[in-house]
């Protein structure tokens, strides 16, 4: 094999192997009630989330109402015992006010070095500002520990 055939392979095998991934991950509605924001998708990136180090979350929807404001609440858990709660406000997650149509809500954080590996369960409840509940969804997520390259 010629040295400039080896590029590509060697590139391909760095972007399959080396490289965070995103990953765009299953959910599932809370119920069946009929919220006005719609989920279309959710995208974990890194995937997995390496624990001590920064991860992102996109919830991808859309909505028929327009949205002046509310609370984004998260709950995780591991094999069903919570483990953290915590609550944004809607307008740091995405644009405010949103219109009718398609919205992205975006939230990155580290997570704490101390996170054990596993399989976790995130809960979103979206909320507007009069505590009007506009979607709730539920998805799972991995979490590995952060490994240690060395270089001679």
């Amino acid at each position: 094999m010629a040295i400039s055939e080896a590029h590509p392979l060697l590139l391909l095998f760095l972007s399959i192997f080396l490289l965070p991934t995103l990953r765009a991950t299953s959910f599932h509605y809370c119920d069946k009630k009929l919220d006005p924001v719609k989920v279309k998708g959710v995208e974990i990136s890194p995937y997995p989330v390496v624990s001590g180090k920064a991860a992102t979350f996109k919830i991808l929807g859309s909505t028929v109402e327009n949205i002046s404001g509310g609370k984004v609440v998260i709950k995780v858990s591991l094999f069903g015992i919570p483990v953290h709660t915590e609550t944004h406000d809607l307008c740091d997650e995405t644009a405010c006010p949103i219109s009718p149509g398609s919205l992205v809500l975006s939230h990155s954080q580290t997570l704490p070095s101390f996170a054990p590996p596993g399989t976790y369960t995130l809960k979103m409840t979206i909320n507007d500002k009069n505590g009007g509940r506009l979607t709730c969804i539920s998805f799972k997520f991995k979490i590995t520990l952060s490994s240690t390259v060395f270089v001679s």
